[in-house]
């Protein structure tokens, strides 16, 4: 399983050098983890930069992937990695959501670097 982080789903839907990169490590729709916290800033993002049309059609994708709602233990999961982390609460209700189901995290957020279970690839100029 692997959850992929807003960040790394923008690199590969704007088709950069780093989203070309993770296209490789993308996993079947099956095994791809897809937080409602992504769904949140997937939609905000995509409709300010490509429209409502489009941020329709990438979150119809995220829909056929599995989708894992923000619950009560991942909440106090997050709430924990804020502060032992030091992440944001997005950024905490992801890696909490990734640990919680035993999967990868795939990320190009330096914020993430040197957590367990974290798969960073930094981005690069084109």
């Amino acid at each position: 399983m692997v959850l992929v982080d807003t960040s790394a789903w923008i690199e590969w839907l704007i088709g950069s050098a780093t989203g070309d990169r993770l296209a490789e490590q993308l996993p079947d729709q099956a095994d791809w983890l897809v937080p409602t916290m992504v769904q949140l800033e997937l939609a905000k993002w995509l409709t300010r930069e490509a429209g409502e049309d489009k941020a329709d059609q990438v979150i119809a994708f995220t829909q056929v992937c599995q989708v894992i709602p923000l619950d009560t233990d991942i909440a106090l999961e997050a709430a924990e990695a804020c502060r032992t982390q030091k992440l944001a609460t997005a950024d905490a209700i992801v890696f909490a959501t990734a640990r919680a189901r035993g999967a990868t995290l795939l990320t190009c957020d330096g914020h993430f670097e040197g957590l367990p279970g974290v798969t960073l690839l930094p981005k690069v100029k084109a």
